[in-house]
């Protein structure tokens, strides 16, 4: 058996998650270059690091699958455009995500800190992001779960970008009893509609098995929306939907996670289970996701932040990266063979015991971003290598 022929979480034929999208089929783009476009936002703190490991791997994809892509850098995000432009999404970085978007490319985008992601989220109606949950076999043992406990998971996290408290609004006055700090946010019923609409149709073509993520007593009027839309949509798709308040949600995570199949979730419940989640695939540092409008244009990045504290020390885990650029590939441009590839690969480097500081196991060697990213990048040559007949 070769290292593409190794089973994997990621094996099998899968219906891509962008054709749950109800426009997943936009108009062809104008784009003059014949070459898969893929725009770059290196972000702040780590993100330029694992960014740079990315795009090693893509480099080997290129020469042993004869693929090639135009790779385009984009500008300033989060911290470092706050400090240069004063605004954590500034107009010259929209309009280079504008222009990947209109010639048909997708964005891979490296952490950012502060407002940037959910501005950009709502500038180009990014309402949808897919959160794959699966734990790689060869980490079973690099995390604080028991293995037992996490056989077969895989989960499906849907969550809505461009509602909720994150998207509210917000502001500080003076009082003559001090400050007041206040944030109003609020959901439609469209809003909630094409949200849970997208998680049916992705739990109808699974097990049917979807979980609508609430906080009855906590926000009762949003609450009773996503209750009274969910269950309606999810009829229609002949499923039933189940809800959960978003602490028990949490609870059974960690408790039960095989539970799960589908989980639609409003915006801040979430970034809260995304994060639960990176403990069931043993690290954030391996956690990723893809952001979608309608259409499916998507920008594609990891679950976790900028980690500053880590910034060039080179110690930060670049698989969460790599993992949302085999998810771009794969989504965004259809090219099931490179994404496998990647995915394997990385399979490959962990099960021999090449680690990052944060799922090092005993008896593990360790590497720091750099040294992972080119042992990833080389592991995709030697297993496109073991596949050519001799």
């Amino acid at each position: 058996m070769n290292a593409l022929e190794k089973s994997t979480p990621w094996n099998g034929e899968r219906k891509r998650l962008t054709s749950f999208l109800s426009g997943a089929n936009p108009p062809a783009p104008f784009n003059p270059n014949p070459l898969p476009l893929i725009g770059v936002l290196e972000g702040t703190g780590i993100g330029p690091q694992v960014i740079c490991s990315a795009l090693k791997v893509l480099k080997s994809v290129e020469e042993v699958l004869d693929l090639k892509f135009e790779v385009r850098s984009g500008g300033l995000i989060g911290e470092d455009a706050i400090k240069e432009h004063g605004q954590w999404l500034p107009e010259e970085t929209v309009e280079f995500c504008a222009d990947i978007f209109r010639m048909g490319g997708a964005i891979l985008n490296g952490p950012g800190g502060g407002r940037y992601v959910y501005d950009l989220r709502r500038r180009f109606d990014l309402f949808c992001k897919f959160v794959p949950v699966i734990p790689a076999p060869e980490l079973a043992n690099a995390g604080k779960m028991f293995p037992q406990y996490l056989k077969d998971l895989d989960l499906l996290i849907v969550r809505d970008n461009i509602g909720g408290v994150y998207q509210g609004q917000w502001g500080d006055r003076a009082t003559d009893k001090g400050r007041v700090a206040e944030h109003s946010f609020s959901y439609s019923e469209p809003e909630v509609h094409r949200l849970v609409e997208v998680a049916a149709r992705a739990a109808a073509h699974r097990r049917g098995n979807l979980y609508i993520v609430v906080k009855d007593g906590g926000v009762p009027s949003v609450t009773a929306l996503w209750r009274d839309v969910g269950a309606a949509t999810a009829k229609r798709h002949g499923i039933e939907a189940r809800f959960m308040n978003i602490d028990l949600a949490v609870y059974e995570l960690i408790q039960n996670p095989t539970r799960f199949d589908v989980i639609a979730t409003p915006n801040l419940f979430g970034d809260i289970i995304v994060d639960i989640c990176g403990v069931l695939v043993s690290s954030r540092g391996v956690t990723f996701s893809g952001n979608f409008d309608a259409h499916g244009r998507g920008v594609y990045q990891t679950n976790h932040g900028c980690a500053h504290d880590l910034a060039g020390a080179d110690v930060a885990n670049p698989g969460g990266q790599i993992l949302s650029l085999a998810m771009l590939l794969r989504e965004s441009f259809g090219l099931d063979d490179a994404a496998n590839l990647i995915e394997k690969s990385l399979a490959t480097v962990w099960k021999e015991g090449w680690r990052t500081a944060d799922i090092v196991e005993p008896g593990c060697r360790l590497l720091g971003t750099k040294a992972m990213g080119e042992k990833v990048a080389e592991q995709v040559l030697r297993s496109a290598e073991a596949l050519r007949p001799a």
